[in-house]
């Protein structure tokens, strides 16, 4: 029978009724299905226990049987298809996400990119994944309209953290309109700078980027345009490097939130730690025969680091930037309003509040 996670040997009694022959015994079928194990199986080797010293790990037992590493390795495998599944099931519509973060990951040769949410109170959750050759428009696309599907409004307004990738900015106009707003990572603009000029330049690019954006928007980017046409004459690449995609640098510059929460919202650094979590957890996952395998595992890693995840940091001061949100949404979800009704019975329609006289 299969006890938290191993296989137990133990001495079954035969029961015969008058007639009828044998019958089962029903404590010993309910302990013999194995519900559970591969969760437990799954949960040790994601501590970083591999199948090879799975037995040692659960410790001795008396006429114990185990479980062979085959068997660790399918039963985990069946477990995280299912982890997969959930994730891939997941209702979005139960929470009201301000904040999503998209980027891809790169593992054993293949490309994964993941969205994470951050809701208003400041939790965050793994949306959904896609696995794809690289971070094209088409996976991108593929993913948010998957997540439209389980439950993400198209209609709410809302803030994109993304890495400059300009397929993920393309599949984020295309699929929830321009009513989002879309900040780009500044520590991914200054490594693309960094990489168009020669190292003696290097410390005053840095100078130049941080100092802007400490700026408003219009005197921020009039100090990077300044820089730009500097270094333009002799580096043309870097200059357009810091011209490309320069208003979203400065999404969330204008709306009075406080500087922990700008930090927090200024770069990926909050999905590139969920990624860390991810590789941390697959690192005894030495045998990748596929994409399909990559991304179940990749689910299964996500999840389990879920379970750790805190809030965001400046959490409390989110009701600033949902206020602003809101004020984008409105208008749209009137309009969503007016057509849902115009489907409404007229006998079942609401009636406007009666007027009082004055």
């Amino acid at each position: 029978m299969y006890l938290s996670d191993r296989a137990v040997r133990v001495e079954k009694p035969r029961l015969r009724r008058c007639g009828e022959g044998e019958v089962a015994v029903p404590a010993y079928e309910v302990l013999r299905r194995p519900e559970g194990l591969g969760d437990r199986m799954l949960e040790l080797l994601m501590r970083g226990v591999s199948t090879r010293a799975y037995g040692e790990a659960i410790g001795e037992m008396a006429e114990t049987v185990g479980v062979s590493r085959s068997s660790v390795s399918r039963r985990a495998a069946e477990a995280a298809g299912a982890r997969l599944k959930e994730l891939a099931e997941r209702r979005l519509d139960d929470r009201d996400y301000l904040v999503v973060y998209l980027d891809g990951v790169h593992f054993a040769g293949h490309h994964v990119l993941v969205a994470l949410g951050v809701d208003t109170e400041g939790n965050k959750r793994i949306l959904g994944i896609r696995e794809g050759a690289s971070e094209n428009a088409a996976v991108a696309l593929a993913l948010l309209e998957e997540l439209v599907e389980r439950g993400l409004d198209p209609a709410r307004a809302r803030l994109f953290v993304i890495d400059g990738s300009k397929a993920l900015r393309k599949a984020v106009s295309q699929v929830l309109g321009e009513a989002c707003r879309v900040r780009r990572c500044r520590n991914h603009k200054m490594r693309n700078v960094l990489g168009h000029l020669p190292k003696k330049l290097h410390e005053q690019a840095r100078a130049v980027l941080r100092a802007a954006w400490k700026l408003g928007e219009k005197d921020g980017k009039a100090r990077i345009e300044q820089f730009a046409s500097w270094v333009g004459k002799e580096h043309p690449a870097a200059a357009g490097s810091l011209r490309e995609g320069l208003g979203e640098l400065f999404t969330v510059s204008e709306l009075g939130l406080t500087a922990p929460l700008r930090r927090c919202l200024g770069t990926t650094n909050l999905i590139d730690n969920a990624h860390s979590g991810m590789r941390q957890r697959m690192r005894r996952v030495t045998r990748r025969r596929d994409g399909s395998m990559v991304v179940r595992w990749a689910a299964a890693s996500f999840m389990d680091a879920e379970q750790t995840y805190r809030k965001i940091m400046g959490y409390r001061d989110l009701w600033i930037l949902k206020a602003h949100l809101d004020e984008l949404t409105t208008p749209e979800q009137e309009r969503r309003l007016h057509r849902s009704l115009a489907r409404i019975p007229a006998d079942q329609s609401p009636k406007p509040p009666a007027r009082r006289a004055l």
